[in-house]
């Protein structure tokens, strides 16, 4: 007999081809999105539960006979109780690793829009200023490279490591903080949080949320950000304080680029949505995990779950 699968948030996962997949080995139903109140009669009667992000907590999981495997569509399990799930003997599967090209990627993207001031160049030549402009060229906002700065990486894991390689390629000075304290990497210089944030043009994210984390920047060291440097979190929304690196940014010359939110989808009224410094960020709505050929690995490793759950 076939499994019965369900996706619960499938529209998580974009186009491809992971429908057509499960398709051939069993009875498969999808959702777009659940909301809290659908999940548990959507999980019902099903032997596997694929997850992205929708909260299987104690009481659904007790509740839920049939489930045998839960196929979370990420590298993160906070979403699932581990603990019950393990002694209702259900399994729980996530794929790790397969999103670490693409975010590291990612981070070099928003480093360099950035530092090109992409945000106030882009809306100056798409709003007609430029084509109604005087001059050939347009330099109100300093414009600088990557060689010979310092780029401080806050978690230097297996994502932050992929990092520090495409920053020294640009010619920037690596330096790291780990956010546990028992990260010893000899090939970069490790440094308190305090001196990362002194001395570093650019400051990038790739740590989890735990309690050492939450709030780890917020407006006590936020401050001590330089000048027109570059802060880039996309590890989780909640290790910024997104308040206060909104009032940081309406005070100086100061850049940020966020794949992360507290919330997400991140709240209408979310202090970085202020107009009076769009021009000095880039917003991502959680997609640097999504490019094409991550999804395909992330697609390989959901598969490979299932099908040796059913061997």
């Amino acid at each position: 007999m076939q499994p019965k699968i369900v996706f619960l948030d499938a529209l998580s996962m974009g186009k491809c081809d992971l429908k057509e997949k499960l398709e051939k080995i069993g009875e498969y139903v999808e959702y777009p999105t659940t909301s809290k109140e659908e999940t548990l009669e959507r999980c019902k009667g099903f032997e596997i539960v694929l997850t992205n992000k929708v909260v299987l907590d104690a009481d659904i999981l007790k509740s839920l006979k049939d489930l045998k495997l839960i196929c979370i569509t990420a590298t993160g399990t906070n979403n699932v109780d581990l603990e019950v799930a393990k002694e209702l003997g259900i399994i729980v599967k996530n794929v790790a690793g397969y999103s670490t090209k693409s975010v590291a990627q990612h981070t070099l993207m928003m480093a360099l829009a950035l530092s090109a001031k992409m945000p106030f160049y882009d809306r100056h030549c798409k709003s007609g200023d430029y084509a109604r402009g005087p001059l050939f060229t347009e330099l109100s906002y300093p414009l600088e490279i990557l060689e010979g700065k310092r780029w401080g990486i806050i978690g230097l894991g297996t994502i932050g490591k992929a990092v520090a390689k495409l920053a020294q390629a640009f010619g920037a000075e690596v330096c790291y903080y780990s956010t546990s304290g028992k990260n010893a990497n000899g090939d970069y210089l490790q440094v308190d949080l305090e001196t990362l944030l002194k001395t570093s043009t650019i400051v990038s994210i790739h740590a989890p949320l735990n309690p050492q984390t939450q709030n780890l920047l917020n407006k006590n060291n936020l401050k001590f950000i330089k000048d027109n440097g570059i802060l880039i979190n996309v590890g989780r929304g909640g290790i910024v304080n997104e308040e206060d690196l909104a009032s940081e940014l309406k005070k100086r010359p100061l850049y940020a680029g966020l794949d992360v939110f507290t919330k997400e989808p991140m709240a209408l009224n979310n202090a970085l949505l202020d107009l009076s410094i769009a021009n000095q960020l880039v917003l991502t709505p959680h997609n640097a995990w999504g490019y094409e050929e991550s999804k395909k690995i992330l697609i390989e490793g959901i598969m490979k779950n299932i099908q040796k759950y059913l061997a």
